[in-house]
């Protein structure tokens, strides 16, 4: 029997909210010149289950491709320069690593992002995919990711178990839309949800997997 653990990574494995931050405020001022927006203002945008973030953070109606285009090359040098991993994650990856679980991120943000990122807090190397939104047709709540990556790993439901660790509402339903479990995770961006199984620090994870 395999266990399979995939993670989301923003508000999961790390907390990204700053640089997130400079880089959306970033592009408000030089293209927009718009005032900056706190980053709780951020976080409860980017956590919304509907929203039009091109509206939120730019107020265009699209999101814009010199918006996009500029963010991403800010991003790209800024997203390097804050992120920090939760307490207690590491100790998890490590353990759960150590009892032959297996583990893969799923994360709206683009893949490259997602590696340089998890590259420098030296955990890369504990997952065998690293999936942004770039590599499917459809981010989550849309199960695209989560099948991508339990494709590779050969999934049985019959015979194995998997789990969905997010700290959003999108994490939770894309688990429920692939057929596993969902754990909600009450440490990152989105602490006040409710949902059937909650994790309040990372080290619950070994409980509930092991």
């Amino acid at each position: 029997m395999q266990k399979i653990v995939i993670f989301d990574m923003d508000g999961t494995l790390i907390d990204s909210k700053k640089d997130i931050t400079i880089s959306v405020n970033y592009v408000r001022r030089v293209n927009h010149n718009l005032p900056p927006l706190s980053e709780e203002f951020i976080v409860d945008a980017i956590n919304m289950h509907q929203r039009n973030l091109a509206k939120l953070f730019y107020e265009t109606e699209v999101y814009e491709r010199r918006d996009k285009k500029l963010f991403e090359e800010h991003y790209k040098q800024q997203c390097i320069e804050h992120p920090y991993l939760y307490d207690g994650v590491e100790e998890v990856l490590l353990t759960l690593q150590k009892n032959g679980v297996k583990m893969s991120v799923a994360t709206n943000a683009p893949t490259l992002f997602a590696q340089t990122m998890l590259e420098h807090l030296q955990v890369a190397k504990l997952f065998d995919l690293i999936v942004g939104a770039d590599r499917v047709k459809a981010s989550k709540p849309n199960p695209d990711m989560l099948h991508y990556i339990l494709d590779f790993y050969g999934f049985d439901a019959q015979k194995d178990k998997a789990w969905m660790i997010g700290d959003n509402s999108k994490d939770i339903e894309s688990a429920k839309n692939a057929g596993i479990e969902a754990v909600f995770a009450a440490w990152g961006f989105s602490a006040h949800d409710t949902h059937t199984k909650i994790a309040k620090h990372p080290k619950e994870l070994l409980d509930i997997v092991l």
